[in-house]
């Protein structure tokens, strides 16, 4: 009899436990909010408007936190929209330099670093609205005014969470407003291919650009130092997209490992074979200029020689 009554118990507490952990645990299957979400998107703001872009004027940080919040709270977190951040996307917009415009797919960081935060070129991220919430992850729960620290939906759990539809809307803003030369960094090395057929570039980026401010789009294709040459120009996906923006009327040129991002690639891998220089040889038949003697010499003196090509390249 103790031992029935004991096994029931323990059944019991298990179907409690089970129940409890569903209840308390992950919801969704992707990382939570970002801890200090509000402390970290303001604090950006604030470095943005004082010291990565001053000239984008004053900007209410604490008014553009309360828009973005708003944007999502108290919602239900599969049913977000991009039009939902209008409010925040009006209170950070900014004009973006005719001919810095920089867009990309499968090479986030090396984008990054190539930009050096619209020192070079303004990529999305180097935008105040995209600086504001680059990295970052958010999502509210419905009938609630609290952020989920537990776990997010994912892309593949709902297609309309609150990340993708401020993305969504990010770069469709990022699009409208880019002029001049547009120029797009590609992943000659990526897995699929450089150029997505479905992404937000494809997507949310090409639909968006204004033919009539733009004089020409002009296409990089780096390969990873250690990658495959998977793509490049007029092959494979790249051909599909300057085929897609020839149609659509763009004049367009296409670069397969444009210098000035293989340089900086290279200061990262100077001994690799694809950063060896030459003074004639073809990029494919470069021998090392380092020999056996002087050697520690000849790897400094060609670091410093492709800071300086790499400098020139971007002032040029």
């Amino acid at each position: 009899m103790m031992k029935s009554l004991f096994l029931s118990f323990l059944l019991g507490s298990i179907l409690f436990m089970n129940n409890f952990s569903e209840v308390q645990g992950r919801k969704w299957k992707g990382e939570g909010t970002t801890q200090n979400l509000e402390s970290i998107s303001i604090g950006r703001c604030y470095d943005y408007i004082r010291v990565v872009n001053p000239a984008v004027g004053e900007k209410n940080c604490s008014e553009l936190w309360e828009a973005f919040r708003n944007a999502f709270i108290n919602k239900d977190p599969c049913n977000i929209l991009p039009q939902d951040f209008e409010l925040f996307f009006k209170l950070s917009l900014h004009a973006i330099p005719a001919d810095k415009s920089l867009f990309w797919e499968n090479n986030q960081l090396l984008v990054n670093s190539f930009s050096n935060r619209a020192r070079r070129y303004m990529t999305l991220g180097d935008t105040l609205f995209g600086f504001f919430g680059d990295f970052l992850n958010w999502c509210g729960q419905e009938n609630s005014t609290g952020l989920d620290y537990e776990s997010c939906p994912t892309a593949a759990e709902c297609e309309n969470n609150a990340v993708d539809a401020f993305w969504r809307m990010a770069s469709m803003t990022y699009a409208q407003h880019s002029s001049g030369v547009i120029h797009v960094l590609l992943n000659g090395s990526a897995e699929g291919g450089a150029y997505p057929i479905r992404g937000f570039f494809a997507d949310y980026e090409i639909p968006y650009l204004q033919r009539d401010k733009i004089s020409q789009i002009d296409i990089w294709v780096v390969d990873d130092i250690e990658g495959p040459n998977i793509d490049s120009c007029g092959y494979n996906t790249v051909q599909i997209l300057e085929d897609r923006l020839k149609d659509l009327g763009y004049d367009v040129t296409c670069t397969d490992n444009y210098k000035p991002v293989m340089f900086l690639l290279c200061l990262d891998s100077p001994d690799h074979s694809k950063c060896t220089l030459s003074s004639s040889a073809p990029a494919a038949q470069r021998r090392p200029i380092s020999s056996d003697r002087g050697g520690s010499w000849n790897k400094l003196m060609f670091v410093s020689f492709v800071g300086f090509l790499f400098r020139s390249a971007l002032v040029h």
